[in-house]
């Protein structure tokens, strides 16, 4: 059996960075690291939109630098936030995107968290994320046997399964794009994830971007529920698994909903 966090219930970006981005803008303004400088930040979608919704509420102005590939709701949707949308001819965040904007936030003197090497970000999930899991599942009486995950910056995989394996010895599979494919939200392991590296993930599997999108589909006519591509990735992975691990107590993350990807469902339905 499976269990599904559905991390779209996040009010702003209606997805798991809320926890990451929340969590970060806190300890920076408890350090003092903003004080009424504007925040700058390498995203491909959902952290940039928690970062523009949170700014508005700090009263933080929000440039967000965005790679090519980005889906054009994302971009779309940084504006009506107010956010500064900074295109740029990077392919994917990878070490020299970040190193970038690092710099340039550098020139401006603004801030920049740095979702991929800030220790905030994998702490968010450790403490809450995955304690919630653990909470949840105890409530019904059951253990997480097997943590099902993908794999971006690492915080939200890294965490839980931090978190998991010291109490449960939870088996955590990390769920990465084929060679040459773009799913939003996660990233091959050349990337150098941060804290995938620190942690104990017992296996990483491949799902092609056509997977994903099936995988959403699926979700979305077998219970009902509107996922993203990520998500999709990740059931498609669990397919895969629980076929070799048989009957266990499956946890999938799923990191945001459907609606940002409508665009990628219409042309794999060949809609006119």
């Amino acid at each position: 059996m499976y269990f599904a966090k559905l991390e779209f219930f996040n009010p702003f970006s209606r997805s798991i960075k809320d926890r990451a981005v929340f969590n970060m803008l806190m300890k920076a303004l408890e350090r003092g690291d903003i004080n009424g400088t504007a925040l700058f930040e390498a995203t491909s979608g959902n952290v940039g939109i928690a970062m523009a919704a949170l700014g508005n509420v700090l009263g933080v102005k929000f440039r967000a630098y965005l790679p090519r590939p980005t889906p054009r709701a994302t971009q779309v949707l940084l504006k009506v936030l107010g956010a500064e949308v900074v295109m740029t001819d990077f392919e994917t965040i990878d070490q020299t995107m970040v190193q970038y904007v690092i710099e340039e936030a550098r020139k401006a003197s603004a801030a920049n968290l740095n979702q991929f090497e800030n220790d905030d970000n994998f702490e968010a999930h450790y403490r809450f994320t995955a304690g919630e899991i653990d909470e949840q599942l105890r409530s019904i009486g059951r253990k997480p046997d097997v943590l099902i995950a993908g794999i971006g910056t690492s915080g939200h995989i890294g965490g839980i399964a931090s978190y998991l394996k010291e109490r449960y010895d939870t088996r955590v599979i990390g769920v990465v794009p084929a060679k040459g494919e773009k799913i939003p939200g996660i990233k091959r392991l050349e990337t150098r994830p941060k804290w995938y590296f620190q942690v104990e993930i017992d296996r990483v599997l491949e799902i092609t971007r056509r997977e994903a999108i099936e995988g959403a589909i699926r979700v979305a006519r077998s219970d009902g529920l509107l996922v993203g591509l990520s998500s999709g990735a990740v059931f498609r992975a669990y397919e895969k698994i629980a076929g070799e691990l048989g009957e266990k107590t499956y946890v999938l993350i799923f990191p945001d909903d459907g609606f940002k990807y409508v665009e990628v469902f219409e042309n794999h339905l060949g809609m006119p």
